[in-house]
């Protein structure tokens, strides 16, 4: 059976910035769908231990005040994402996160910051990834921006609520779903080749964009920024969990 027919998790976050070095979650989803069984979903709102700034309260809705007030401590819930997940990877069920580099870099730095096991150390070579837009990005050459909404969009896929932790995590399911449903390439590849695969194709689109900022007047100092690991990059020399 083709990965895209079984059981899938979406993982999405939002948190304080875009800084996967010193940003912090905010909110988290963990939700399990297909495979003819019933949706189950878990999240989470954290108090991260830092003010919410004013352009990332207006994305996802959640201001410091609230934040303190009804989140829980940010260790407490970076064990349990990382315990939610561990579990969904160890039984061979593949997380579908759009940009994934993003959320688990972010969720290895908060591990790593709590003092608790990051996933990758966790699960070790049983993490299968699934990248909506590492994906589309290598089938389809199209122009423009390619957020989950434009995804959605373009697939016609639903997305209720975007920018909600778990409206994200179940719209890039469906995402992935139908990328599976309509490109016979992908849904042939094994999990574990199509994870393997992921990671070749980040690194060729990772090189291209930075190719492209260096040919780019005005842009020439953004090819140095371009990170190609996925699906996450690792931890700088001498950071410990």
């Amino acid at each position: 059976m083709s990965w895209h027919l079984g059981r899938m998790c979406g993982f999405d976050l939002e948190t304080t910035g875009v800084d996967t070095e010193a940003d912090r979650i905010v909110t988290a989803c963990v939700v399990q769908v297909g495979g003819h069984q019933p949706v189950q979903t878990a999240n989470w709102l954290a108090d991260p231990g830092i003010a919410i700034p004013a352009g990332a309260a207006r994305v996802h809705g959640i201001t410091t005040e609230r934040a303190r007030a009804e989140g829980r401590p940010a260790a407490e819930v970076v064990t349990d994402v990382v315990a939610a997940l561990a579990q969904v990877a160890l039984s061979g069920v593949p997380i579908v996160i759009m940009n994934a580099s993003y959320d688990l870099t972010l969720l290895d730095r908060e591990a790593r910051r709590h003092n608790v096991q990051p996933l990758t150390e966790a699960v070790g070579d049983d993490l299968r990834v699934i990248d909506p837009r590492i994906l589309d990005k290598q089938i389809s050459r199209r122009k423009g921006s390619r957020t989950l909404t434009d995804l959605c969009q373009h697939y016609g896929v639903r997305l209720d609520g975007a920018h909600s932790a778990d409206a994200d995590a179940i719209a890039a399911c469906r995402v992935a779903w139908r990328l599976g449903s309509t490109r016979p390439e992908l849904a042939a590849l094994p999990l574990e080749q199509l994870h393997q695969q992921q990671i070749g194709w980040a690194r060729e689109q990772g090189d291209s964009l930075a190719a492209y900022f260096a040919r780019t007047p005005g842009k020439e100092s953004q090819a140095a920024g371009v990170r190609t690991e996925w699906p996450l990059v690792p931890a700088p020399q001498g950071e410990d969990a």
